[in-house]
């Protein structure tokens, strides 16, 4: 009556083992280490880069316990913190400004571990100490830009087709264009109309004369505050790179705004200056004369200089600069309408337009370099060959290999500088100490909460409770493998939901132990009662287990941050304690009484 089928034992057993390994990383703490990354997002690091890294620290003899290639970063680990620094100097000095090499914590588990993705969970910024930021982007600028860009580009439209205006202004995100006659409007309106589709166009007849205003669709302003929010966001991330940050959190929150936080950083003025830094774009003309030879030599011809491309190659550049970064208005990914291929799609202002269609002109079947110059490095993003003249501000780049690329290169043209200005509306510094202090005390109420309860169920329901106890123990388990296995990023809000998790895990077995008793009473045998309560109690069990659920479910939904944090470990920890309340549980009872064929009592 009360045994499971052999593969049920087996089921649990592998869960169990499983559980213990994915478990086990987080209890062997954190060693020092140096983490070297490059400055651009672009480059990647390689075996190469692994190897230099090994033969600096044999040359100045820095002892290390380990090097590895983490993502696009590489990390070493050392013995102590003071092996640490003098391994940040050697490394810093021997690759150059290049690389970023900063100090960080890693892992201490070992390899056979990491060798079966079994890694611990990362910690929040309340549990690790660093900086955080709550930045808020200026939506109605981003707008503004929009409108002078617009300004110009009916400037370079109306002047093409030969159509006479008398002014335009600008107020707010409005532009309005003066005409003296109505014919001057409508040609104006059949003209803009067709070439700005995502504008809309107002003609107001006035006693001075014929106005045209021209406002974003709703749609469109939708369109430009989220690309403008993004933009940020990718701008952020890429020099976030910079400060070696292993787990940053870059993420937005709500409709303007956009949450910083870097795990393990102190400096909060180094922090903002990275955050507020610029990067610019230049266009200029690829020296085809340049022997490849000494370019290897590090020799330019006159006139030009050497940049490093983004295929690791080095290209000569004219020092002469057609356009700068400030022209280009917009960079999207797409496909060439002839062959299909993956190209980006640049637009222009209306200066910008004009140097474009003039230097196309003069200088088709030649190479155009893209540079993105951040730190006073200069790189080229891309360097396509002009094949024929290019009006009208819109641009394409062909030659990307795939999607992902040319997606790649439209971010990188996008992302030189902020789309719009953004302000610092929070700023909080958590120290290491305090860091290590949470970790502290939220483990310990985690450890003293479980005693407790365990305390409790021994005394009131005797064996029943020591293997309610233990199925609460291995659902803890369960909880933090889980945590483990999906690489989340444990905060106090967290560790309060593991507590909460625990306390409410044990409801469960509360009620299987009541029924068993009920049973017991009303005269069933000790072998019946055990079979009664668990069945007759699962229905309880999942009905408040799944209210509770929805209520994490709607946390996580209608939450942000750490509530979100908070509502992931309660639904998880409501999924595991079901799970070992009931199935985990039964298994041991079924093992302790199930083979006794007449059972003369329990103790319960």
């Amino acid at each position: 009556m009360n045994r499971f089928p052999l593969w049920k034992y087996i089921l649990i057993g592998i869960t169990l083992v499983v559980a213990f390994l994915y478990t086990l990383p987080n209890f062997f703490g954190e060693v020092p280490a140096v983490q070297v990354s490059p400055v651009r997002t672009t480059e990647k690091v390689d075996t190469a880069l692994l190897g230099k890294v090994e033969s600096l620290l044999k040359a100045s003899s820095v002892p290390y316990s380990g090097v590895e290639l983490a993502g696009n970063s590489i990390k070493t680990r050392f013995a102590s913190t003071d092996v640490q620094i003098k391994a940040k100097d050697v490394l810093q000095n021997g690759l150059g400004e290049r690389y970023t090499v900063a100090l960080n914590l890693v892992s201490a588990s070992p390899d056979w571990l990491s060798s079966i993705s079994a890694l611990p969970m990362y910690l929040g910024l309340d549990l690790r100490g660093g900086v955080h930021f709550l930045l808020e982007v200026d939506m109605q600028a981003a707008l503004e830009k929009a409108a002078i860009r617009y300004q110009n580009d009916f400037r370079t439209e109306l002047r093409s087709d030969k159509i006479r205006y008398g002014r335009i202004t600008r107020e707010g995100n409005a532009v309005t264009v003066h005409f003296a006659t109505r014919d001057q409007r409508d040609a104006a309106i059949n003209k803009l109309g067709t070439v700005f589709t995502e504008l809309a166009l107002t003609p107001e007849d006035l006693a001075e004369g014929f106005t045209l205003t021209a406002r974003l669709k709703p749609e469109t302003e939708t369109k430009v505050q989220e690309f403008a929010l993004q933009q940020n966001i990718t701008t952020l991330r890429n020099r976030v790179n910079e400060l070696g940050v292993a787990e940053p959190v870059i993420q937005q929150q709500g409709a303007s705004r956009v949450v910083v936080q870097l795990p393990g950083v102190q400096d909060t003025a180094k922090a903002k200056d990275i955050l507020g830094r610029t990067a610019t774009l230049e266009i200029r003309m690829v020296d085809e004369l340049a022997d490849p030879q000494a370019l290897a030599q590090g020799q330019a011809p006159f006139g030009a200089e050497i940049v490093p491309s983004r295929d690791g190659g080095l290209i000569a550049v004219k020092k002469d600069v057609v356009l700068t970064g400030d022209s280009i208005t917009d960079a999207s990914p797409g496909f060439d309408n002839t062959s299909g291929q993956a190209a980006v799609h640049i637009s222009l202002d209306g200066k910008g337009a004009r140097i474009f269609k003039d230097v196309t002109r003069e200088n088709v079947n030649k190479r155009m370099a893209i540079l993105l110059i951040e730190k006073g490095r200069a790189e080229a993003i891309t360097a396509p060959v002009i094949r024929e003249e290019i009006g009208g501000g819109r641009v394409q780049i062909t030659g990307m290999e795939t999607a992902q690329e040319a997606s790649d290169v439209a971010l990188l043209l996008r992302a030189g500088a902020l789309a719009a200005p953004m302000q610092i509306v929070e700023e909080r510094t958590v120290g290491p100490s305090m860091g290590a202090e949470n970790i502290a005390k939220g483990f310990q109420s985690n450890i003293w909460g479980f005693f407790a309860v365990v305390a409790f169920m021994v005394i009131y329901y005797r064996m029943f409770g020591l293997v309610s106890s233990v199925a609460l123990a291995i659902n803890g388990f369960f909880l933090v493998a889980l945590l483990s296995m999906m690489q989340a990023t444990l905060t106090l809000p967290g560790m309060a939901a593991i507590a909460l998790t625990l306390g409410m895990a044990i409801d469960a077995n509360v009620l299987i132990n009541e029924r068993i008793r009920e049973e017991l009473r009303n005269g069933a045998t000790p072998q019946a009662a055990i079979h009664a309560g668990y069945d007759r109690a699962w229905g309880t069990i999942l009905d408040s287990n799944l209210t509770t659920l929805i209520a994490g479910v709607a946390l996580f939904w209608l939450g942000s941050g750490p509530v979100r944090g908070f509502a992931v470990v309660l639904c998880l920890g409501i999924l595991t304690s079901m799970f070992s309340a009931v199935t985990v549980s039964r298994a041991m009872v079924n093992l302790s009484y199930g083979r006794q064929a007449r059972l003369a009592k329990v103790s319960i």
